[in-house]
């Protein structure tokens, strides 16, 4: 019951900061379009160095936490999360607005620590749930936050940005009062690197092939995600014509989904199904819904791609973070999960960089199109390659 209501509370944690994340995602793309008048290729910069920040801090954060337990890392970053929002809030110049996501993308750092959280607080047989409903609380994020920016929008920018750094404070207080720390290992725990890029780390998690191959599994879906990162909101605006509004409509519909998924329906489906099957069937509908997203016709044609993308997502994520997290000795779960979420982060940071480009200077559909390509891919290595590779204990 102890560790159901640990879960519960870094459950609670993560989904109030992700509401203030989601508060800007439909809105920073549009509001660098209009407001600053940047270019596509400049917007996905913006995208990308929040992500960059993330690819430099997640290892440091994830082995800090090792070291000197979760809570007061997570507290750390949730204040400084807070600051880059309000810095948004402010932002008059294209320059400012990199500042804001620079000081955000340190805060968002925290994930990989959350991540380790669960790991602390859940069996083996349980991991997959555990992670999860760490992305069922990314997926609410996703459905209250963007709606919520959509409707805030219409009062200003600067209400987008106070209301997002409100969030963050409030889960800044929640885990000061009411989480417990949940790394009681912390005396046996690796010893602690100082170094900005943590090259031991990193050299420690890749010693494993088991490890190596789902962490590059992990980045080429995410790479082939993120290329629609900050395209998305513009291919709304510039080619479906939504407004501001409906782009977070569109969003939330992507998180409500994502969040039933994720929530509920991977555990009973990784009871019912090998994990094997999951990954084959997460992929290949990420592939096509991310093949159909510039094709979509209307509003309700988007939706319902949006819907099955968020399935494929949903299923996919959690399944490849559990297997990671069970090849991973106990004491190493925080370093192991900061080194792929720094490889993520990576992926996170190509990603909108070469789907800025894309859209620009080859057209819309691009983007999503390389996305789909490589979602092929993981397809294909989840069909052929991985079930030779990995020991899988369904």
């Amino acid at each position: 019951m102890k560790k159901k209501s640990a879960l519960s509370l870094i459950f609670l944690t993560v989904f109030i900061d992700l509401l203030g994340f989601g508060i800007l995602i439909p809105i920073l793309p549009t509001f660098a379009k209009k407001e600053l008048l940047v270019d596509e290729t400049a917007i996905g910069i913006v995208v990308a160095i929040y992500s960059f920040v993330q690819l430099l801090f997640n290892p440091i954060l994830g082995r800090l936490s090792d070291k000197y337990g979760r809570k007061p890392l997570i507290v750390i970053s949730l204040f400084i999360n807070s600051i880059g929002y309000i810095i948004f809030a402010f932002t008059t110049s294209y320059i400012v607005l990199l500042l804001s996501r620079i000081v955000a993308g340190i805060g968002g750092s925290s994930i990989s620590v959350a991540q380790a959280y669960v790991a602390d607080v859940t069996t083996k047989e349980d991991r997959t749930k555990g992670m999860g409903m760490i992305g069922a609380a990314f997926g609410l994020g996703f459905v209250f936050g963007p709606f919520m920016g959509g409707i805030l929008s219409s009062y200003g920018y600067m209400i987008t940005g106070f209301a997002s750094a409100s969030f963050s404070m409030l889960a800044f207080f929640v885990t000061i009062i009411l989480l417990p720390e949940s790394n009681l290992n912390r005396a046996v725990s690796t010893d602690i690197n100082r170094k900005l890029l943590d090259v031991d780390g990193f050299k420690n998690v890749f010693a494993k092939p088991e490890r190596v191959i789902l962490i590059l599994l992990f980045f080429v879906l995410t790479f082939s995600f993120a290329n629609i990162y900050g395209t998305f909101a513009l291919l709304g605006l510039q080619v479906y014509g939504f407004s501001d509004m409906q782009n977070g409509f569109m969003f939330t519909i992507l998180g409500f989904t994502s969040a039933i998924v994720q929530g509920g329906l991977i555990g009973r489906i990784s009871k019912a199904v090998d994990r094997k099957t999951i990954l084959k069937i997460g992929s290949f509908l990420i592939m096509i819904a991310l093949a159909l997203i510039p094709f979509g016709v209307s509003f309700l044609g988007l939706a319902i791609i949006c819907i099955f993308l968020s399935i494929g997502t949903g299923i996919f994520q959690p399944t490849v973070l559990s297997l990671i997290s069970e090849v991973t000795p106990e004491t190493e779960q925080g370093v192991t999960l900061g080194v792929n979420q720094s490889v993520s982060a990576f992926a996170r940071v190509l990603g909108p960089l070469w789907g800025g480009f894309a859209f620009e200077f080859l057209g819309y559909p691009y983007p999503f199109l390389t996305g789909a390509a490589f979602t092929l891919i993981i397809f294909i290595v989840t069909v052929f390659y991985i079930p030779k590779r990995i020991m899988f204990n369904d």
